[in-house]
């Protein structure tokens, strides 16, 4: 399935900048004042949003007024999740990445360069993606359940305030080597595989869903995950160890782990995890809570602005006729 691709609205000339207050170094306050300026040079009128109590109310008010050109999160991926889940489905949405996770701008060749996104947001286009929903919150990229969320806990449960360098990574990692205990979880859901249907519930000790086929250190769990399908593609390992867990680092950094028989992956469109043990799971880098967990698709649920020939070297169009329009 694809997604309509339009370009920009022309007549839009407003653009919200939603940026952390707390994310206070010299260089990240540079580059929003180095954006603000690039935007005006280009006609266009930057406002930056640190209060986000006020974001869904800037965005309806200039959206119905028909001014709205974009809503740009400034800094990661945990940015771009939030902003979508303040904001209704034809919000148009792109990233100038500043933080740490930048998975989402990396994917679709948004760079923190100020005159490329005046660029993207003067001529780019705008998209619709899917997103997912775990436990009423919304994630754009992928649900983690097993090392990785544990890390993530791990991570957040010692942090006091600051930015996030991929150094403040390192403890967290390590204590997590050496403690997770790889507990068992149950994963239920039903496949779909063209009009066809298969309920199935497998025994796992680490869990994805996935969205958008881009993970932490280039890493692909799925890599034939589509933005734009209607579906999430739940992947399971079925064994829990330090050992294994180098194992699977490996074969996916190979590229190889489809062929493991104790992993197992499926097109679904609901994922319920249990476990009987205290598990975390993790939401695009972020801390999401604990077992159990209900996730689904939500398809069409973010209208993303990016450039043009990045949505088509994707594959995200329906069809590519002209550039002139909608295609």
């Amino acid at each position: 399935m694809g997604s309509r691709i339009s370009v920009v609205n022309q007549a839009a000339d407003r653009v919200l900048i939603v940026a952390n207050p707390s994310a206070g170094a010299r260089s990240r306050k540079q580059a929003l004042a180095d954006l603000v300026d690039c935007l005006t040079a280009r006609g266009l009128a930057a406002e930056i949003v640190t209060d986000l109590s006020l974001l869904t109310t800037l965005v309806d008010r200039y959206h119905d007024a028909g001014e709205l050109r974009a809503v740009v999160a400034a800094g990661g991926d945990g940015t771009v999740a939030e902003i979508v889940n303040r904001t209704h489905a034809d919000t148009p949405v792109t990233v100038y990445p500043c933080g740490t996770a930048n998975l989402l701008a990396n994917y679709f060749a948004l760079a923190c360069e100020p005159e490329s996104l005046t660029q993207t947001l003067i001529e780019g286009a705008t998209v619709r993606l899917d997103a997912g929903k775990a436990n009423g919150r919304i994630f754009l990229l992928m649900v983690g359940c097993g090392f990785d969320a544990d890390v993530v806990e791990r991570l957040h449960r010692r942090r006091e305030g600051g930015h996030i360098s991929y150094w403040t990574w390192a403890l967290p990692i390590l204590d997590s080597l050496r403690n997770y205990k790889y507990p068992a979880l149950r994963v239920s859901y039903v496949a779909e595989s063209g009009a066809t249907t298969e309920a199935s519930e497998s025994a796992a000790r680490w869990a994805f869903m996935v969205n958008l086929p881009c993970y932490a250190g280039g890493l692909e769990v799925a890599p034939e995950a589509v933005g734009n399908d209607g579906l999430l593609n739940v992947c399971t390992f079925g064994n829990g160890s330090f050992w294994h867990a180098l194992r699977y680092f490996g074969f996916v950094a190979l590229r190889r782990h489809r062929g493991l028989s104790d992993f197992k992956t499926a097109p679904v469109k609901r994922v319920r995890i249990e476990s009987d043990q205290q598990v975390p799971y993790q939401l695009d880098g972020d801390p999401g809570g604990f077992l159990p967990l209900e996730v689904e698709v939500l398809p069409q649920r973010m209208t993303l602005v990016a450039p043009f020939s990045r949505i088509l070297a994707l594959g995200l169009q329906a069809s590519a006729t002209s550039r002139a329009g909608a295609v």
